[in-house]
């Protein structure tokens, strides 16, 4: 089977330089051709300046990337295609039947799980690599477990069955320790879907599916529990919406609507230190601290018991415990996030190699967080926009360890 792929909510093509292995060199893209990338979408609808279409299709080039919303684009102009990549956002999934009861059910406008959906229904796609926040197997507060149960369904319609882990890139050998949900699917028109049918869930998870490969954890089930999403147990989708709620672990399978789930522990830890990325050449002075920033970082970074008044009128104490100041070096780098290098709590603060002094992350350091090539964005964006871009990214070494067994698995289709 000819190992085509699209990407939808592409980045700045994370899944891409993952999968195909990418690196730069003197501003050229090498990539290994394992990967055919047949098709690309990326639309951002809250910027009139699409950074991040630009990046990628500066690196990729134009041809067959598309910049407009994924809801605009007819699903039977899609190439076809053996995998589906991408890292959808985590939203409300709620679904609610339509006033008359027989158009069926509705998803929220604009929740763009949706659109992975409109495009399995019609391209039939054999596999699924997807991933998401980790809170996705929690959400939403009040019903625990349903937004993920609500795409558990919804791919179960769709003839699949599922592997999940969120994993800790921190503990297998990246530099930073970034919790994602990590969603792997197969159609039943698969060979692989034929024979993972027939095995033990719980051993999927522990010996015989793609991440336990990948990413090796202990023989020790911490907890676990099962639940169902199958049409004997809810007649459609808007039915899962209304009633569906159970506990996710970290790890799980469903295949025939039927689910079994895990808590697991990752089996060796290894990981690469935050120092290892650190640019060792002299840095430019803007990423340096200020006297009066390291004071404002210091409090920040600091435990503190400040009163706080609930809307109600009633009062309470806030309160958050010290975190390491200036970073560890010797540790991964905690999750980064959209906001980083500015003045908050979670950004980053280091030694710098040569001075010892104080500063910020680079764009470099941060893409090399996330282990994309040195300079992947210094594609004309402004440094603001380079680091929101890595706190919106993934992984790429956890992509790239998932996609070594996908490719097996796709050969063996053959």
């Amino acid at each position: 089977m000819e190992k085509k792929v699209i990407e939808l909510f592409a980045g700045v093509g994370g899944f891409r330089c993952g999968l195909n292995n990418v690196s730069l060199d003197k501003d050229k893209v090498v990539e290994d051709s394992n990967w055919n990338f047949v098709w690309a979408n990326q639309w951002e609808p809250a910027t009139k300046t699409q950074d991040a279409f630009m990046c990628y299709t500066k690196r990729f080039g134009s041809e067959n990337a598309s910049n407009v919303d994924i809801f605009e684009v007819n699903k039977k102009d899609i190439p076809n295609h053996t995998l589906l990549v991408g890292g959808f956002p985590c939203q409300d999934y709620s679904v609610a039947r339509t006033l008359s009861g027989s158009k069926g059910i509705e998803g929220k406008k604009g929740v763009l799980w949706w659109a992975v959906v409109d495009t399995i229904k019609v391209k039939k796609t054999p596999f699924l690599f997807l991933e998401n926040v980790d809170r996705l197997l929690i959400s939403p507060s009040k019903q625990r477990g349903r937004d993920f149960g609500m795409i558990l369904r919804s791919l179960y319609d769709n003839g699949y069955a599922v592997e999940w882990r969120v994993i800790n890139a921190g503990e297998y050998g990246e530099a930073q320790k970034r919790k994602r949900t990590y969603i792997i699917a197969y159609h039943k028109s698969t060979k692989y879907y034929q024979k993972m049918k027939k095995l033990n869930m719980r051993d999927i998870i522990f010996k015989d599916g793609i991440f336990a490969s990948a990413f090796p954890i202990k023989d020790v089930e911490l907890d676990y529990n099962m639940a169902n999403v199958s049409k004997t147990m809810y007649k459609d989708l808007a039915d899962v919406s209304d009633k569906f709620q159970t506990q996710f672990f970290n790890a799980g399978v469903m295949c025939d609507g039927k689910i079994y789930t895990s808590k697991v522990e990752a089996e060796n830890v290894m990981f690469r230190t935050l120092g290892s990325i650190r640019e060792t050449d002299v840095i430019q002075d803007k990423y340096f601290l200020s006297d009066e920033k390291i004071g404002k970082f210091r409090y920040l970074k600091g435990s503190k018991r400040i009163p706080r008044v609930k809307p109600n009128g009633e009062s309470y104490m806030y309160s958050e415990g010290a975190m390491a100041f200036p970073d560890n070096l010797d540790a991964p780098a905690r999750t980064m996030l959209t906001s980083e290098s500015g003045l908050s709590r979670m950004s980053h603060v280091i030694e710098d190699y040569k001075t010892g002094k104080l500063r910020l992350l680079t764009p470099l350091e941060c893409e090399r967080i996330n282990g994309f090539p040195d300079n992947w964005t210094d594609t004309g964006m402004t440094d603001k926009k380079r680091y929101f871009m890595m706190g919106n990214a993934l992984v790429v070494g956890v992509v790239k360890k998932i996609g070594k067994e996908l490719e097996k698995i796709i050969d063996d289709e053959e």
